[in-house]
């Protein structure tokens, strides 16, 4: 006699169950906001029972966190080796910004959150300080893997704070739909002219 076969329950992978909690965690806070988003409402976009959710993510806040830690991460932010090419300092800078990738899809919508949430949770406010200091400390070491001369501390610091503002404000009018109006290689040309000139 056959023996009827029984189908078992699939488990889901605790990794594909986290990045579906991550997933839905961002498309929720960026279009409610994170205190307006019921963890519910979490588990029910992933397709997650709540308690499970709650296995990963013991607080809503941790789901933040983690979302942040994991998804805009503050460092490190890339290898200087992979985008310096040597003695040329707007060729370097412009393969940074694309190696950083702000601009994309998923880091837009982070950023959405970030932006919302930057007021009220602590916890961003200082993600988006360690993120804009890993920034500034990766750009300086391509620049000074670019440039040809020894570079000053302060000129070589005021450059990657410059180069910074700049990709942060091309990544944010990438959000709002108008990020031509950031020319990364332009300013990338006149932060090196600015340096060769001193």
């Amino acid at each position: 006699m056959e023996r009827p076969l029984t189908r078992r329950r699939r488990t889901p992978d605790a990794a594909d169950v986290r990045r579906r909690i991550l997933d839905a965690a961002t498309e929720l806070f960026a279009r409610d906001g994170f205190d307006a988003t019921a963890t519910s409402s979490i588990a029910r976009e992933a397709a997650i029972p709540k308690g499970l959710l709650f296995y990963h993510f013991p607080t809503k806040i941790d789901v933040l966190r983690d979302l942040l830690a994991e998804r805009l991460p503050a460092s490190p932010l890339c290898r200087v080796d992979t985008v310096v090419v040597p003695g040329d300092v707007v060729a370097s800078l412009v393969a940074l910004h694309a190696e950083l990738g702000l601009d994309q899809h998923q880091s837009l919508v982070l950023r959405t959150v970030v932006f919302r949430e930057v007021q009220t949770h602590p916890e961003v406010g200082d993600h988006v300080r360690s993120l804009r200091a890993g920034l500034v400390a990766v750009t300086e070491a391509v620049l000074d893997g670019a440039s040809p001369v020894s570079l000053d501390r302060g000129d070589r610091r005021a450059a990657a704070r410059t180069f910074v503002a700049v990709v942060l404000d091309h990544a944010n009018a990438e959000r709002f739909g108008g990020g031509a109006e950031s020319d990364i290689e332009g300013a990338a040309r006149i932060i090196a002219d600015g340096l060769r000139g001193r």
